[in-house]
C-alpha cells in the first residue's frame, strides 16, 4: 500500500493568521513570564501532590464518604492514611 502523507508547512502569513486567531481568543491566551516560571516538571509535582489511581471501592464504602459532603476524598484520604500508620506502612504524621 502506498503511503501518500505527506507534511505540509504553512506559510509566514497562514502562521500570523492562525496566531491572531489564538491570541483574539479570550480562554487561550499564552502563559505570562511569571506562569511559566512556577512551572515544575511532572516528576516533581507527582512527589509532592497527590497521584491519581484508578481502583474499585466497595459502593457502599464510597458512598459513606460522599454522605459527609464536601471534602469526602479528603477524609477518605486520611482514614487511608490512619489505617497505614497503624499498620507500620507509613511513619506516624
Amino acid at each position: 500500500m502506498l503511503d501518500k502523507r505527506k507534511i505540509v508547512f504553512v506559510t509566514p502569513e497562514e502562521d500570523a493568521e492562525i496566531t491572531a486567531a489564538a491570541l483574539a481568543d479570550p480562554d487561550a491566551q499564552p502563559l505570562t513570564d511569571e506562569q511559566l516560571a512556577q512551572m515544575v516538571p511532572w516528576t516533581e509535582f507527582i512527589k509532592t501532590h497527590g497521584v491519581r489511581v484508578s481502583t474499585l471501592f466497595d459502593r457502599d464504602l464510597v458512598h459513606a464518604f460522599i454522605s459527609t459532603g464536601d471534602g469526602w476524598q479528603e477524609r477518605m484520604n486520611a482514614a487511608l492514611r490512619e489505617w497505614a500508620v497503624q499498620h507500620d506502612m507509613l511513619p506516624p504524621a
